[in-house]
């Protein structure tokens, strides 16, 4: 190890699929060194590691896959950046959301207990469990009724992905999991609580996923209105909440000896993974929408403005950033979609054209894709494979393709859903803009950014400038800023991520005959959005009630 190395910290990354630990330069930002563990179990969807199978639109996941991304990640991603564990002043992690698990008073996840191994919901529920859609109907039904007036700060509708209704569901279908559960945690908090021996929480998720507003959480007359044994649900959550960038606690002996760092090393307040990757982007500035791009889109926008923005996922003062609104809308699937029309719609011959190329089915789709004009595929699709989180805000709605005929293409069937994530990003941007929040800036981030054509078309549907952040590990750059202010070597979140975040300005530009193109196609997509999303064809929902019933 060499001495003249400058001082780092570490952020690590925990997503649906792995996690990532990512060492960084505090002066300026350099990745030093990163390494990714791969979750044993993944995402737990069709049975328990024992053997039990699991209902339809479950997913878990596994609280020692998320362990040993701090056991085998962290050692390597020091190693690879030639850096000792004395040169380590921080360390921050960042978790999907809204994943949330119980536990007992003392951190343990309820899995672990041996009588409940064999309980589903003792389980973690990662963010796309998706499960709890009645409960989260209920949870809107009752708030209208009683005029919670928190519910217009969620754009008048709640997740089944949030703590609340998953919490309900657990009530509702295993009460002795849920009486058990002395602690409901986010993932975020709790792998800060196996770091640090303590228990935090953060304001970031509290807001966003906890239905906290001015303060406070529902009360529990409202609470009691949805099951009479949920009204002190809330002392499950109850802990005083840190700021972002705050001092979680530092780092215990046991913990140090898991992660090879050294014992009272800083550790940050946890955080979302979309929220936190704003830093990175250098994307804090009110106006300025940033889209954390992969499996799912997650839209992330400061303003100095309160309003209210239909199918908005909330919006939370100092969520993102001390001192202004933190908004948050987004795409339940994009890459999932994507990936979706590999698995289904790519025949034979165009599985052994890739590998005699030596590229995937996603690059060989995409590049027949982009050799066709827009609309010569004569399609139209709705990205709704996943359901809608925003702005429609229901899960049991799904996917829709328009315009088949016997000369469709898989590349054809391939562009049109491209076409359609991008057709779902306007629709939030639109109704942002039409809520009287300006979007004055569009970044991106993630991992589609690997792909160009996607990316154009994105730029070319919004019909605006899209920047694109300048690391491929956004939220793990982001945590390891974050970090950095928690240690002390910046001052706040906003001077760190300019001393250590970036991104490159108008990489994609718009086409002003193919945004006008699409300007036609995207009117085809708000007349099937609204047809089928806001009520005036319930079909989907017939269709799902009759598969679940089958």
């Amino acid at each position: 190890m060499t001495t003249d190395l400058p001082a780092v910290t570490v952020g690590v990354d925990f997503g649906t699929l792995s996690g990532r630990a990512l060492v960084v330069s505090v002066e300026d930002g350099r990745e030093l060194g990163s390494a990714v563990h791969e979750y044993a179990h993944g995402v737990v969807e069709s049975t328990l590691p024992g053997g039990r199978p699991l209902p339809l639109d479950w997913a878990l996941q596994i609280p020692q896959d998320w362990r040993d991304v701090l056991r085998f990640a962290i050692p390597r991603a020091l190693r690879a950046a030639g850096v000792g564990p004395e040169q380590v002043v921080g360390i921050a992690t960042d978790f999907t959301a809204c994943t949330v698990l119980p536990a007992t008073g003392d951190g343990t996840p309820l899995c672990e207990v041996p009588s409940f191994a064999e309980r589903p919901h003792a389980y973690p529920k990662l963010w796309r469990h998706h499960a709890a859609q009645p409960e989260a109907d209920l949870i809107v039904e009752r708030a209208r009724e009683s005029g919670q007036s928190w519910l217009a700060r969620y754009g008048g509708r709640i997740s089944s992905e949030w703590q609340y209704a998953k919490a309900l569901q657990v009530l509702r279908e295993d009460p002795g999991v849920y009486a058990a559960a002395d602690r409901w945690i986010e993932a975020a908090d709790w792998i800060v609580w196996e770091l640090t021996g303590q228990e935090s929480r953060n304001l970031c998720t509290a807001g966003y996923k906890g239905m906290r507003q001015d303060g406070t959480y529902p009360d529990a007359a409202y609470l009691a209105s949805l099951h009479p044994d949920f009204a002190d649900f809330t002392a499950k959550l109850d802990h005083p909440l840190s700021p972002l960038g705050a001092q979680a606690g530092k780092l215990t002996e046991a913990a140090a000896e898991l992660t090879g760092l050294r014992p009272g090393t800083v550790v940050a307040v946890g955080n979302v993974d979309a929220h936190v990757t704003a830093a990175a982007a250098q994307a804090l500035d009110p106006g300025h929408m940033l889209a954390i791009m992969g499996t799912s889109t997650c839209h992330i926008m400061n303003s100095e403005v309160l309003a209210e923005v239909p199918g908005m996922c909330g919006v939370v003062r100092d969520g993102v950033v001390p001192g202004l609104w933190g908004y948050e809308a987004g795409q339940s699937g994009v890459g999932d979609v994507l990936a979706w029309a590999v698995r289904t719609a790519t025949p034979h011959e165009y599985e052994s054209e890739a590998r005699r190329r030596g590229i995937s089915p996603h690059e060989l789709l995409t590049e027949k894709a982009a050799a066709q004009p827009v609309g010569a595929h004569g399609l139209v699709a709705l990205d709704w494979h996943s359901g809608n989180r925003s702005v429609l805000v229901n899960h049991h709605l799904s996917g829709v393709l328009v315009g088949l005929t016997l000369d469709t293409r898989p590349e054809d069937v391939y562009r049109a859903l491209i076409e359609a994530t991008a057709f779902g990003t306007r629709t939030i941007v639109d109704t942002f803009e039409q809520s009287g929040v300006a979007v004055t800036e569009f970044t991106a981030a993630g991992g589609l950014l690997r792909n160009p054509f996607l990316m154009q078309t994105y730029s070319d549907v919004l019909n605006r400038p899209v920047n694109v952040l300048a690391s491929e590990q956004g939220p793990a750059l982001g945590s390891a800023i974050h970090a950095a202010v928690a240690a002390g070597a910046h001052p706040d979140i906003r001077r760190a991520s300019a001393a250590m975040g970036g991104n490159q300005r108008a990489a994609y530009t718009p086409d002003p005959a193919r945004a006008a193109a699409y300007d036609r196609l995207y009117t085809e997509y708000r007349t099937l959005h609204d047809y089928f999303g806001r009520g005036a064809n319930d079909v989907m929902l017939r269709l799902r009630a009759l598969r679940d019933q089958s």
